[in-house]
């Protein structure tokens, strides 16, 4: 079985994606990475990604090519800061979905490891920045 099928499927995902997603509406370090008024478009395309990176329809793919999760990150500011902002709203996010143990440390495991990944600024605690 497939962690997307142990989840109960997309619909968790979607759950998951939007319980982020309104964290991330709010967050004055985020929220300037969404250059669309609607955050819709943005959670459509992490929830796609979710879903066949955990084992579901490989929709992602298929529409987008491959995920280049570096690359299509690389215009924005990624440091210490925003990355723990995105755990944050995430880790709220995980846990409104009250999945088995097991199985919410393996999703978060993955996504711990994806925001350390996405990190493409190192601040510098002398200058602040």
């Amino acid at each position: 079985m497939t962690l997307f099928e142990a989840v109960g499927g997309e619909p968790t995902f979607r759950k998951l994606v939007d319980e982020f997603y309104v964290g991330v509406a709010t967050d004055p370090l985020l929220r300037p990475m969404y250059p669309e008024e609607d955050l819709g478009p943005a959670a459509d395309r992490l929830t796609l990604f979710l879903m066949q990176y955990w084992g579901g329809p490989n929709t992602y793919s298929a529409q987008r090519g491959h995920p280049r999760l570096r690359m299509r990150h690389a215009p924005f500011r990624i440091g210490a800061a925003e990355r723990d902002a995105w755990l944050l709203h995430m880790r709220r996010a995980v846990d409104r979905l009250e999945l088995e143990p097991q199985v919410a440390a393996a999703l978060w495991d993955y996504l711990e490891r994806a925001a350390y990944f996405m990190v493409n600024v190192m601040d510098d605690p002398a200058t602040g920045g």
